[in-house]
């Protein structure tokens, strides 16, 4: 069943809310499991860049939003999924890749990759200006953000007016939790107030109004704020429905909106379920996805070294260490601890940092070494029970190790799926 970002808001005033996922990562292993499921239930696929990993200077991907959309309707192409399902959405589009810059120049940094998204046809716009740049405090007040979300949005309104692109449609707010989750131990957190919702969407309304965009406020599709749920590297908090039943219930004055929830990785589908009847139709989920491409690769790795002699015992594992030691930059001011708390969270923590890693060459390399050695081989069934619980029907047919990675992310997304009533 289609369920469009237009329809989202129609959906929940009738008393019959539904769902998108979106679904933040650019693996492509990832990215196939997400088109497959929505080809097959002719549902659609959000699938969303963030502002540091998919830029106009490449961001950690390497690749600049057009060369993201390539990837993603090449796949598509593959996988034999309608592009008429597919959504493209840029996530935390504003300074935060340039806030070590003077704030002039991070914003004129922000105003080209957005330029740069809605020429690429990115449709859903999540405008994030609530970092401070050099000099400034941490956070910034509504009235700051505001203006420099409205300076975005009027750059993405004038180039989507250039184009044949559709007009977007965007998502704000200024509680926005950290891309990736928490770097630290977490034990509760409070809702987002109503008042505040209520004071972020008025202020920036009134802002786009001042310049005369107020067409604009009718695209305003959802807010950001935080119902009380987020991960820390061994922490889930999870959805507290009484504790964000005030914040919920602002919605039923609100016919035009939709909440938007992040870091909702790991919640389960009684959770999730949940937030979808609460009002929160956007549910963004990331680390979990490649957490399940880390957990599967790691279960193959021990399994070729069970299985194969001249296989070397954990080969992709030891690898993939000495890289991330050779290289720390993307997890050692995340991770702390001992030598070993900290090996462990290398590999084992929920905000899953290694996924920075897989596009480096010398690990494609590693996977690939392992994927080809395992490729159509027998596998026995109690070594699949063992390392892959409910993958034993795979060890009947010549083993494809990348269908059994899809199907492993996969489970995880079917849990998105059921909780917005499309199963």
């Amino acid at each position: 069943m289609k369920v469009t970002l237009e329809e989202l808001k129609k959906y929940r005033t009738r008393g019959n809310p539904k769902e998108i996922t979106s679904v933040c990562s650019a693996h492509p292993l990832v990215l196939k499991a997400a088109l497959r499921l929505g080809r097959d239930n002719t549902s659609n696929v959000l699938i969303e860049a963030t502002c540091n990993q998919v830029n106009h200077y490449g961001g950690y991907t390497g690749m600049k939003p057009h060369d993201f959309a390539t990837l993603v309707f090449s796949l598509a192409k593959e996988e034999k999924c309608p592009e008429d399902l597919i959504i493209l959405g840029g996530d935390h589009l504003g300074p935060n890749p340039w806030k070590h810059l003077p704030a002039n120049k991070a914003m004129d940094e922000a105003e080209k990759m957005v330029v740069a998204y809605i020429d690429a046809g990115f449709r859903k716009i999540h405008i994030d200006t609530s970092m401070g740049c050099q000099g400034e405090p941490m956070a910034l007040d509504d009235q700051v953000v505001s203006q420099r979300a409205v300076r975005l949005i009027k750059a993405a309104e004038e180039a989507a007016a250039k184009s044949d692109k559709k007009k977007p449609f965007y998502i704000i707010g200024t509680e926005v939790p950290p891309p990736g989750g928490a770097d630290h131990v977490i034990t509760s957190l409070e809702p987002t107030k109503a008042e505040a919702a209520a004071q972020t969407l008025k202020i920036h309304q009134d802002a786009l109004c001042a310049i005369g965009l107020e067409e604009v406020t009718h695209r305003l599709l959802g807010l950001v704020v935080q119902p009380g749920v987020e991960y820390g590297n061994w922490d889930i908090i999870y959805y507290d429905r009484e504790k964000a039943k005030t914040l919920s219930n602002s919605l039923d004055t609100e016919s035009n909106l939709v909440f938007e929830a992040h870091s909702t990785d790991y919640q389960g589908v009684h959770y999730l379920s949940q937030l979808v009847e609460d009002g929160y139709a956007i549910l963004k989920v990331g680390p979990e996805l490649t957490f399940a491409v880390r957990e599967c690769l790691f279960a193959l790795d021990h399994i070729a070294s069970e299985v194969f002699s001249d296989y070397p015992d954990r080969y992709l594992q030891k690898n993939i260490e000495q890289l991330m030691l050779a290289k720390p930059d993307y997890w050692n001011s995340h991770y702390h601890g001992s030598e070993h708390e900290c090996y462990l969270l290398r590999h084992y923590s929920l905000s899953d940092r290694i996924r920075y890693y897989w596009a480096d060459p010398k690990a494609n390399e590693y996977v690939t070494t392992l994927l080809s050695k395992i490729k159509g081989a027998t596998i026995p069934a109690p070594l699949m029970m063992q390392y892959l619980p409910g993958a034993e029907h795979f060890f009947k047919n010549s083993f494809e190790p990348e269908e059994v990675i899809i199907w492993y992310v996969q489970r995880v997304l079917k849990t998105y799926h059921k909780a917005c009533y499309l199963d």
